[in-house]
Order: C-alpha cells, then structure tokens, then sequence
C-alpha cells in the first residue's frame, strides 16, 4: 500500500501520529531537541492538553532557525529545508479534527520528503519525484529519502495496526529519524567550515 493509501485510511490518532513524527524528525532545523515535543507526544496518548502543549512548543520552536533568519545554515538548500519545517510546526491544527489532521499530515509527509531530499547531495530529482516516490514509484530514490519514507509508512503501520499502543513504537521511529537528520545536518555543517 503507497504512503498516500495510508494517510487516505489513517484515523485521527495515526493522522496525528503522522504528522507530529515528521515534524519531530525535522525537529533539529528548528533549534529543537529530544524532548520539544515530547508534550504532544505525551498528548496523543492522553488524548488532552493538545491546544496547551501545542502552545508551548511553537514558544520554544520559536527562537529556532526559521527561513528569514537563518543564520546557521549557509547554503539555500539547507535555508528551504528549514522554512519547510516552520511550515509543518506553523500548520499544526489547534483543533485536531480529522479533516484538519489528514491535510496538516499530508502535508507534513511531502515536506519531510522533500527536507530530506534538499539535504542529501545525491538526490537531485526534486520535487516531482517526492509525489511518485509517496505514491509507491521507488526508483532512483537516494539513501535519505528512502529512509524517510519508510518511517512515515512505518509510523502508519504501527499506530493503525496497535492504536495507541504502536504511539511509543511511532515516536521511536521519529526519534531515530532525528538523529539521522541531524547528523546529516552537522556532517555539513563540518564540510563547509
């Protein structure tokens, strides 16, 4: 089943899931860390509090890189990459209805694809290649895109497949998915300096 498939059938806890893993995985071009959006995690399996706990994160994101005031990130790739991860922090719904979640994750999902194709140098397809590799077209993907997309599919699978159980199986997806973003990120930051 594509990544599309899955976000046409996820309810709104994987709706939700969705979305938040992908922000959390690009967390780091924000100035964010580990524990950022631990609160909405926390929220999701609680099922309360997202309104306030979404509050405090776009509080303590909000100092982080942004696109105008990049100073962190030299070169335009890495400046788009993180004014495509406000973007996802910025559509967050404050009502999580599911309407509001299946675009917000929709639309997170094409961006975490396209943040982590802007920041690997042997992915160079650009951004019409993000929609046929969500709708199963694989080939020609890069090392970092393929990953990506197969913790989005993962992070559907697990919260579909054992609801709120497969949150804390979700969120370590996200969390090894941060790691990886953002060793690429401080890889190059070394080979420019």
């Amino acid at each position: 089943m594509s990544l599309v498939d899955l976000i046409g059938q996820a309810d709104e806890r994987g709706l939700a899931a969705s979305g938040l893993a992908c922000l959390d995985r690009c967390v780091p071009l924000l100035g964010g860390d580990d524990d950022t959006l631990r609160p909405l995690w926390a929220s999701l399996v609680e099922g309360r509090e997202w309104e306030e706990r979404l509050a405090k994160a776009r509080a303590a994101l909000g100092t982080g890189l942004s696109q105008e005031d990049d100073s962190a990130a030299d070169c335009a790739f890495e400046a788009e990459a993180a004014g495509l991860a406000r973007r996802m922090l910025e559509g967050v719904p404050a009502e999580p209805t599911a309407d509001a979640l299946r675009r917000w994750a929709d639309a997170c999902s094409v961006d975490a694809l396209r943040i982590h194709q802007l920041l690997d140098p042997a992915d160079g397809d650009g951004e019409s290649s993000v929609a046929a590799h969500r709708e199963g077209r694989t080939d020609a993907m890069s090392p970092l895109v393929a990953a990506e997309l197969r913790r989005q599919t993962a992070v559907l699978e697990l919260v579909g497949g054992h609801g709120a159980t497969g949150l804390r199986q979700a969120r370590d997806v996200a969390t090894e998915g941060r790691r990886v973003l953002q060793a690429v990120v401080s890889r190059r930051a070394r080979g420019r300096s």
